[in-house]
């Protein structure tokens, strides 16, 4: 014959931790489950491991012991902790930088004004260096003269080092030109996103503000 969902085998199993409890703790039962699946009713707390549930003399469930979580879970509720922590500080970061936009800037002209210098700068260091550049390759074409009309004649010291210096400046503008002209691309673009995001959050201000002009006329109605 069955036992039921607690039954006779579990009303007999309840009754008899009760009995053999110590008054100490004859108010309090415990039911568990082994790694076996063996049910078990007890007077004394199961394994910390294992978690189970309090019972009355009833067998009714008054209270629930949660089993100690194991590594895995340890380590997935400290990530997630850690998620939550950096995701706070995102927030926080996109917070502050739109209170800044907002106190920068408070017309889409301030803005466009504000990347127009900018840019200028920028454009104008471009120039410097492709400047100097097209002076540097003047130099170099005049020292690969000099070096052709010594035909098989030994490079002298002096030139051969001139050349070198010619080339390693070459190059090394040639870099800030293109990190120029990277720098001039971020900055149009940073420009280009404050001023979108400076329009959202006007837009949410005049939407509140309107919600707010609202709200005493909608509460007075309501009346």
């Amino acid at each position: 014959m069955g036992c039921g969902r607690i039954g006779t085998c579990g009303a007999i199993a309840i009754a008899t931790a009760f009995a053999c409890a110590s008054p100490a703790v004859a108010q309090k039962l415990y039911k568990w489950t082994d790694e076996n699946g063996k049910v078990h009713y007890t007077d004394k707390a199961p394994d910390p491991s294992r978690g189970g549930t309090q019972l009355d003399k009833q067998g009714r469930t008054v209270g629930r012991i949660e089993p100690a979580p194991t590594p895995e879970q340890v380590r997935a509720k400290e990530a997630e902790a850690e998620r939550k922590k950096a995701a706070a500080a995102e927030q926080e970061t996109l917070a502050r930088r739109d209170r800044a936009l907002l106190a920068s800037f408070t017309t889409e002209a301030e803005i466009d004004l504000a990347r127009a210098r900018a840019v200028a700068t920028v454009e104008s260091q471009i120039e410097s260096a492709q400047a100097y550049l097209a002076q540097l390759t003047k130099r170099k074409q005049d020292i690969d003269q000099r070096k052709a009309k010594l035909g098989d004649k030994p490079v002298p010291l002096p030139l051969e080092r001139e050349s070198e210096v010619a080339n390693s400046e070459y190059a090394k503008n040639s870099d800030l030109v293109a990190q120029k002209k990277r720098e001039l691309a971020t900055v149009t673009a940073r420009y280009d996103a404050d001023k979108k995001r400076w329009r959202e959050l006007k837009a949410i201000q005049a939407s509140n503000a309107a919600a707010a002009a609202a709200a005493p006329s909608t509460a007075a109605a309501a009346k």
